[in-house]
């Protein structure tokens, strides 16, 4: 059996410091249950920007948009800049893998833009991958910039090939289908937190795939929000849930192993047995036996999108 869990948490809303120290609890408390594996929710460090639908975050030239996106944008997670170092430690301390939604602040396009990604960090404490989310979804796009390939891979985690996709990128069926193709059988999903986003695909994945199906989501309430946060007062009511998580575990024969939890922070913990994979691809096997490549072919570029290559005189 190979243990996972789902930390589904209230992030220190727009505080990066705070925020990562509430995800190194949480991977604490998943290695102290003897989990292998523990996934987080979308961009929960440092927040999902839910404000921009709240806001009329499309107005253009808007001071009040800029300042926000500005603290956004300081309190994101630039990893070349060490801010995934504590999360790293505590998955080398507790040996345990950990799949987590950041907003990157990224080096490699200047430094000033940011992207939905996944990161995804082996028990030794080394980071695998960064996936930066293919296509963000209707006013997200106004806060993140677009993906690329570069991170449809998966990785050996204990006894299963991991994958793992942002929020609505997991109904992208090429997306699906390139991970499937790299032997995929453990596949997480990143939410920001609601069941009605989760109910109904974690069980379509899980059978489409016959792969165990994790969904991570996140909590944000109304009192998770800073005190001191540009237009808060028209982002939430007071005692408004935002987000009411909807975390949820299903097995490669598409039943619940955990239905989705909604409305608290829990630790869902679930025991996988890669067993049962083998068995229900025993019928179906969507990049294998039931596959064909003669007609059906997909091509999958991985290369890192950069604003520049440098080609400089090594003299």
């Amino acid at each position: 059996m190979f243990r996972v869990a789902i930390g589904q948490i209230a992030s220190a809303f727009l505080n990066r410091e705070a925020a990562t120290a509430r995800v190194v609890a949480a991977i604490n408390r998943a290695a102290e249950a003897g989990c292998q594996l523990v996934a987080f929710g979308e961009a929960l460090i440092p927040a999902y920007p839910l404000w921009i639908c709240r806001t009329d975050g499309a107005r253009f030239d808007n001071a009040e948009q800029k300042a926000l996106h500005a603290l956004y944008l300081d309190q994101a997670v630039a990893p070349d800049r060490g801010h995934l170092d504590p999360i790293s430690d505590a998955a080398r301390r507790g040996r345990i893998a950990v799949v987590l939604g950041i907003a990157e602040r990224a080096a490699d396009r200047g430094g000033h833009s940011l992207f939905c990604s996944r990161v995804v960090i082996d028990g030794g404490g080394k980071t695998l991958s960064i996936h930066r989310k293919l296509m963000p979804t209707y006013e997200e796009r106004l806060a993140w910039g677009i993906g690329d390939g570069a991170g449809l891979v998966t990785h050996a985690i204990g006894p299963f090939m991991l994958g793992a996709l942002n929020c609505w990128e997991n109904w992208l069926p090429l997306a699906r289908a390139a991970l499937y193709a790299a032997g995929e059988d453990l596949h997480v999903m990143l939410w920001p937190g609601s069941a009605n986003l989760t109910r109904d695909i974690t069980r379509f994945v899980a059978m489409e795939s016959r792969s165990f199906v994790l969904s991570a989501s996140a909590i944000v309430r109304e009192s998770d929000l800073p005190a001191d946060m540009p237009l808060r007062e028209r982002i939430a009511q007071p005692g408004e849930m935002l987000c009411d998580g909807g975390s949820c575990i299903a097995g490669p024969d598409g039943r619940w192993m955990v239905e989705p939890v909604v409305g608290r922070e829990e630790l869902l913990v679930a025991d996988l047995d890669p067993a049962r994979v083998r068995e229900e691809r025993h019928n179906f096997d969507p990049a294998g036996h039931y596959a064909r490549p003669d007609v059906l072919r997909l091509i999958v570029d991985r290369r890192r999108l950069r604003a520049a290559d440098f080609l400089d005189d090594e003299t």
